[in-house]
């Protein structure tokens, strides 16, 4: 396992237990059974780590639903984007509940910034899958019908997060379908405009460059052992290099490397490099 690797796993076991601020970079070292000196070659402090957790967990679950709306049939998408939240949420359900926890305590500008980045993302990927499903019919609502299944995503995961309890996610995903069909058909009185919308949105990072998705693509290349999923990233790089394959091979490519752990961050910044 690749210490950085390491090191976060750990690390969220303790997060999971005592929260950010109680837990120690020591009390981490001495978890992973490495020195302190071992932890700052991989990170340079506990908010870089903790960043650097809600990357891994946020890039899973914004790869998985851009993939979905991008992939899916009209029929079943709604389904498909609730059942991959919350099987997001039940398979981190650790991280989540630490996360969700510190998230309304938290005074850090790096980790809210970070978390309206990505909100911001899942805005915009659920945005299009708005205009897929309903267009014209919901213009006059649309915006406001991302701040609906915003918020049953986020109620609805606390069931995940809070109670140890099982759940359907099936009968979950089956039923925000038919409550968010409801609103799309039939809802008359829009709260979130178009205008207010604007109005509440964050600066964005800038987009990824051809040289950083390049550079990234080096550093899992380095870290992964011999695969199918090294090989794709290797024509990947190849193909941003020097662009000659077909769409179809380059999205045959990106579905090799889409599950895999380490890529999907990467799959999903190269879906939208070439437009796939």
């Amino acid at each position: 396992m690749v210490k950085k690797q390491l090191i976060m796993e750990k690390a969220l076991e303790l997060f999971a237990k005592q929260g950010f601020e109680a837990t120690s970079v020591q009390q981490i070292t001495d978890h992973c059974g490495i020195s302190k000196g071992a932890f700052y070659l991989s990170f340079k402090s506990k908010d870089e780590l903790i960043i650097a957790l809600i990357d891994h967990f946020m890039m899973q679950i914004t790869s998985d639903i851009d993939y979905i709306v991008k992939n899916t049939k009209d029929e079943q998408l709604l389904y498909e984007f609730y059942y991959a939240i919350y099987h997001g949420f039940q398979k981190h359900s650790d991280f989540a509940k630490v996360l969700m926890k510190e998230q309304s305590q938290t005074f850090n500008k790096e980790l809210i910034v970070k978390m309206q980045f990505y909100d911001k993302l899942i805005e915009d990927i659920i945005l299009t899958m708005i205009e897929r499903l309903y267009g014209d019919e919901v213009n006059e609502k649309k915006y406001d019908l991302i701040y609906s299944i915003k918020g049953f995503m986020n109620m609805y995961s606390q069931l995940f997060v809070f109670y140890n309890v099982p759940l359907d996610l099936k009968l979950l995903s089956e039923s925000l379908v038919e409550k968010t069909s409801v609103l799309a058909r039939y809802a008359t009185i829009p709260f979130v405009t178009q205008g207010l919308s604007q109005l509440l949105k964050q600066p964005m990072k800038e987009e990824v460059t051809r040289e950083q998705l390049l550079d990234i693509i080096k550093q899992k290349i380095a870290e992964m052992e011999e695969s199918i999923e090294k090989e794709s990233l290797i024509l990947l790089r190849e193909e941003l290099l020097e662009p000659k394959q077909p769409p179809a091979v380059v999205k045959g490519l990106l579905g090799n490397i889409r599950n895999h752990p380490h890529c999907k961050w990467i799959s999903y910044l190269l879906r939208q490099y070439f437009e796939l």
